[in-house]
């Protein structure tokens, strides 16, 4: 499972990537929408042209289907009258010539023809036409045309014609007619050279960048020709500019969103409540054993669990000062069951072989309402094979605070064999009134008291106060022989504090209290 630590991390990594991703992608969305309609202007200028040659080569056929129909004297008066009219309404077609075996004989600019015979026709369409390049013509002009014919007819049109096109977009466009098997420039409108369209010969793709330019191919392998438009790659920059205007805000905004979305996740995964809860689920709150003494033989009888968060850096946070953290975040049951469970697995074993030894655990006041705390401690003793009585239960003055919410739950835990302690009495509710409602077994006095014993008279009073109800006491922070010697002589039963030991992990207190379980065999602490 995933710490909030961990996860912590890794929205950290989010948050920065989160900051940088979209701006990023929106410079990538700038560069490719500019990209693209560039593409896409330049492609849709050759699917112009390409309709143009199209609608070319469809008038020239349809013009000569028309000129094959006519069954009058061939070069007569009313055959020249039908060449002229069909170069006249045809804008297309330049001349119409009548051959006869490849010989002209007569055109729609000359009665009589003196050309040559033409060539073995250079392609043949799949449907069945004669395509030439030649420079043939009546008018005497070294022009090369272009010619279609069929077997009677020829009609020569200007390769103009086919790439007459006005560009409707924002950049410069060049398109060039190329012969496909001679490898000639027929007819271009812009600077384009035999050596680069040896390049882009090589390629079978329909579009490709080449020295600064962008070249849309189309090829027309039945008419023996390439439309090859091109336009300069510098209008690019300019629209990447002009794109870069409308995303980058767009990804500066996305940014700041899920920055502050993020921050907002971070700030509440690294608040104490979830460091806690991390710390709980991580199992990184420790507990050590402080040792409790019988004043009256001298010898250890068990110790209270207390409770230690181990920090980065090593160090220990003491429960004084993340408990109220945890009571605020409201985890103290999850905290309640990790310790009581942690309890059970370091000295269970060891209680099994000391039965006269006990632990007790300090519940927090929430910890009464809770229903499955007296199920969890049957199943826990059940499965070490401990006796209630070696696990104590230590509660706070504000734990009995409300009778009728603690009365209840405290009567069970005793009746199930615990004995219940009242934690740091004297720092609370307590009076002797008050005293004599609580259903406990052993009184805690507090440190404070302890400190205070050789110029303060408030100790005697409690120690006479739960002498009155029978209850046996335990004085806290012992750390002198002579508070040691006062609290025997006023009749208190058990001490603990740094006098006799600190608080110390389980190997370390296991130690400690098999070389002190002898009575007058404990030895106070050196350091």
């Amino acid at each position: 499972m995933m710490t909030n630590r961990r996860l912590g991390s890794v929205v950290t990594v989010v948050l920065v990537l989160a900051v940088l991703v979209p701006m990023g992608l929106s410079v990538w969305l700038a560069h490719l929408q500019a990209h693209e309609t560039f593409r896409r202007e330049l492609d849709a200028y050759a699917d112009r042209v390409v309709i143009r040659t199209q609608k070319v080569l469809q008038q020239a056929k349809v013009t000569l289907n028309k000129m094959d129909q006519f069954t009058g004297t061939p070069c007569s008066p009313e055959h020249l009258q039908a060449m002229r009219r069909a170069a006249f309404s045809n804008h297309y077609i330049q001349e119409v010539l009548y051959v006869d075996s490849l010989h002209p004989l007569c055109s729609s600019l000359e009665n009589t023809s003196r050309e040559v015979a033409l060539p073995p026709a250079q392609r043949v369409t799949p449907d069945g036409y004669r395509a030439w390049l030649t420079t043939q013509n009546d008018v005497g002009i070294k022009r090369i045309m272009a010619a279609l014919g069929s077997e009677r007819h020829v009609v020569m049109i200007d390769p103009l014609s086919f790439i007459d096109v006005l560009p409707f977009g924002s950049s410069p466009i060049s398109v060039s007619l190329i012969g496909l098997k001679t490898e000639r420039i027929i007819v271009s409108s812009g600077n384009f050279t035999p050596a680069i369209w040896q390049q882009l010969h090589q390629t079978k793709e329909n579009q490709l960048t080449f020295q600064g330019e962008l070249y849309d191919i189309r090829r027309f392998p039945e008419l023996g020709i390439a439309v090859v438009t091109q336009s300069s790659l510098a209008p690019l920059e300019k629209g990447w500019h002009r794109q870069l205007l409308i995303w980058l805000p767009i990804g500066v905004l996305l940014s700041l969103l899920i920055a502050f979305f993020l921050l907002r996740v971070l700030r509440r995964l690294q608040s104490p409540h979830y460091r806690i809860l991390d710390a709980i689920n991580a199992r990184d709150i420790e507990v050590y054993y402080q040792p409790i003494i019988a004043l009256g033989s001298g010898k250890v009888v068990g110790a209270e669990a207390l409770a230690r968060w181990r920090q980065a850096d090593g160090r220990f946070l003491t429960p004084d000062i993340f408990i109220p953290l945890a009571e605020q975040s409201g985890l103290m049951p999850q905290l309640t069951q990790l310790i009581i469970e942690t309890v059970f697995e370091d000295l269970g074993l060891w209680l099994q072989h000391h039965p006269d030894q006990h632990v007790s655990i300090n519940l927090d006041p929430g910890d009464l309402l809770s229903k499955t705390l007296p199920d969890l401690l049957s199943a826990l003793l059940a499965r070490w094979r401990l006796s209630a009585s070696q696990i104590a239960l230590e509660i706070t003055e504000r734990g009995f605070a409300d009778p009728k919410v603690s009365s209840p739950a405290i009567a069970e835990l005793r009746r199930a064999g615990h004995a219940i302690y009242i934690d740091d009495f004297g720092t609370g509710y307590s009076s002797l009134s008050y005293l004599q409602h609580l259903e406990v077994d052993i009184l805690k006095i507090d440190k404070s008291f302890v400190d205070a014993l050789e110029y303060k008279n408030v100790t005697p009073h409690i120690i006479e106060m739960a002498k009155a109800l029978g209850l046996a006491m335990v004085a806290e922070g012992v750390e002198t022989k002579g508070q040691l010697e006062w609290l025997r002589n006023h009749g208190v039963q058990f001490a603990q504090g740094w006098f006799y030991s600190k608080a110390l992990p389980k190997e370390a207190f296991m130690a400690w209290a098999e070389a002190n379980l002898r009575p007058d065999k404990v030895t106070p602490d050196a350091s």
